[in-house]
């Protein structure tokens, strides 16, 4: 793991006074967060939130992002990486069409992953408003057919359930 995954799995995450937040409900993928960040020299812990919820947190301190910058490719692979491993999807019903997407509610952020995407070679749809009904302020798009074996090389999964999903059909 990487700065820049951290970076772009922070979009699933809040910003306290002190530390950054990642909330899931995949026990799995937040102890995968907390044992890299570790590796990365940093402190992290882990706690479930509530007696009856099922969902799982990571924290560790702000200070160790504080002066981090996009700079490289490879970091623009890894920050979409965790992009996608916090607010990306993959479909798992195997009656349901495949599909990989990127969601948001900042369109700014969603236009700079499709714009770092698309110089990378991998196709990509519209960004587009699926209900504007239901929340005028989120936006999407879609990974094309032509680039899901492209995407899945090049950028790829760190997230245990998105990961086997994205290997199984590509």
């Amino acid at each position: 793991m990487t700065k820049a995954y951290l970076l772009g799995a922070l979009h699933d995450g809040t910003v306290r006074k002190l530390t950054y937040r990642i909330v899931q409900k995949d026990q799995e993928y937040i102890e995968f967060l907390v044992k890299e960040i570790k590796n990365l020299g940093q402190k992290a812990w882990m706690y479930k939130e509530g007696k009856t919820r099922n969902l799982y947190v990571v924290e560790f301190s702000r200070s160790f992002l504080k002066d981090f910058v996009i700079e490289s490719n490879k970091d623009k692979i890894d920050y979409i990486r965790g992009y996608f491993d916090a607010e990306g999807g993959v479909s798992r019903d195997p009656k349901v069409r495949y599909y990989l997407y990127f969601a948001q509610k900042n369109l700014k952020d969603l236009s700079q992953i499709k714009k770092w995407l698309e110089e990378l070679g991998i196709k990509c749809g519209f960004i587009h408003n699926p209900s504007k009904k239901v929340d005028p302020n989120y936006w999407r798009f879609f990974i094309s057919v032509q680039s899901y074996e492209k995407f899945a090389k090049i950028i790829g999964s760190w997230h245990p359930v998105k990961s086997h999903f994205l290997r199984m059909k590509i």
